[in-house]
């Protein structure tokens, strides 16, 4: 076999392992959370990881997780990025009453909506990819918030703070 084949043979080998490597995090979010004082880390998604820090309506301390997604959804012309904040966990289904409630909260909700992901009830905020950092931070605040309620409601201890 030639050189010339083997380097092609090879190349044809190594680009599908390429396209499976670790997602890349899109720099535009890491620009927008810089503009806006985040401080934050890229997990193994490429997604943007921040423990936000609140104050309870007690005046607890508290903190809530939240993801700033990387991957951009396309429906038609529209191009989405997703804010994710969980609330519950569960090994299995959901209990009828905490699956309820999710659905009646996020009828109320103006901004975002609650998801089953991987046995976590998440607050999901839908906003367009091409949204500037002041709308970022407040569909972030949105999902931080409305989180950290549901988490305090469904754990039926207010000192529970596990996300």
């Amino acid at each position: 076999m030639s050189l010339r084949r083997l380097a092609v043979l090879l190349l044809l080998v190594l680009l599908p392992l390429s396209a499976l490597a670790a997602p890349k995090a899109d720099p535009s979010v890491a620009a927008m959370l810089d503009e806006l004082g985040y401080k934050y880390e890229v997990d193994g998604d490429g997604d943007y990881k921040m423990i936000m820090a609140l104050e309870g309506k007690d005046n607890a301390e508290r903190s809530q997780l939240v993801f700033v997604r990387s991957p951009v959804e396309t429906y038609g012309s529209h191009r989405i990025r997703e804010i994710w904040s969980p609330a519950y966990k569960s090994s299995g289904a959901f209990p009828g009453p905490v699956a309820n409630r999710l659905l009646e909260a996020s009828n109320d909700l103006k901004l975002g909506a609650w998801v089953k992901h991987n046995g976590h009830a998440l607050l999901v905020v839908k906003l367009d990819a091409a949204a500037g950092a002041e709308a970022l931070d407040q569909a972030i605040n949105a999902a931080v918030t409305s989180a950290d309620e549901m988490e305090r409601e469904l754990a039926g201890d207010p000192d529970s703070d596990e996300f």
